[in-house]
């Protein structure tokens, strides 16, 4: 009796356990209007090759890239809301997710909230709409190398290559021109000892960055229109 007790309390523990492990991981999927929404937060600094000290918040890739997969390949899951708080980080790692979140079918909006600078710009554009509340920020600047860098044609080459891939990613994904995107870049007198732009809500709209200024309702609706039109396109087949 008592080891049947102990048996029960084991599995309850356990079920609990799975009740707050998408919570504890700033994913989880709602039931919307009958739709079920999955929701991704990446925030902090994206975490690339080299772990990161404790005290950093991060977003690790290699969590993430299993997560948009699984989504993918999932039945139940009809939509994707990315939500942005990020400084940046891996600029490989980022691209890496950005690339994945493009090629989705699965409908896709990111809403960037308090901030999406750096490689928060692509992962930001990457999906099929993109949000921005009106007092979030994001900052454009050229490609940045921590630790040793070896004073050599070559490593001016790959930087240039690196930006080139940001820029055509960019500009693919969003409404922005690879020129006027490469202006933002590498402008000069707004960032403290920097080139760059930081462009808040309305500015990154204007400039065709971000596709409209709104909230978390505004993106809720699009991919809810977006997966009823889905639903149509397939009944009307």
């Amino acid at each position: 009796m008592s080891e049947d007790y102990e048996n029960d309390e084991r599995e309850e523990a356990e079920e609990e356990k799975n009740e707050k492990s998408p919570f504890e991981t700033g994913s989880i999927t709602v039931l919307k209007d009958g739709h079920f929404i999955h929701c991704l937060t990446i925030i902090g600094q994206i975490e690339g090759h080299i772990i990161l000290p404790s005290q950093n918040k991060t977003t690790k890739y290699e969590h993430v890239i299993p997560q948009l997969v699984a989504i993918e390949e999932s039945k139940e899951i009809e939509g994707l809301l990315i939500i942005l708080n990020t400084v940046g980080g891996d600029v490989e790692a980022g691209l890496a997710i950005a690339e994945l979140l493009s090629t989705m079918n699965t409908p896709t909006a990111s809403l960037v909230l308090g901030g999406g600078h750096s490689i928060g710009v692509p992962l930001a554009v990457s999906c099929k709409r993109s949000f921005i509340a009106k007092s979030a920020t994001m900052t454009v600047h050229p490609v940045r190398m921590n630790g040793t860098v070896l004073g050599v044609p070559q490593t001016l080459s790959y930087f240039e290559k690196m930006q080139d891939r940001i820029v055509n990613f960019v500009e693919s994904n969003s409404n922005i021109s690879a020129d006027d995107f490469r202006g933002l870049m590498m402008k000069t007198g707004e960032l403290i000892m920097d080139v760059g732009t930081v462009l808040d809500g309305e500015e990154a709209v204007k400039c065709g960055l971000i596709d409209e200024l709104g909230g978390l309702s505004s993106a809720l609706s699009f991919l809810e229109r977006e997966i009823e039109g889905d639903s149509n396109a397939v009944h009307d087949n």
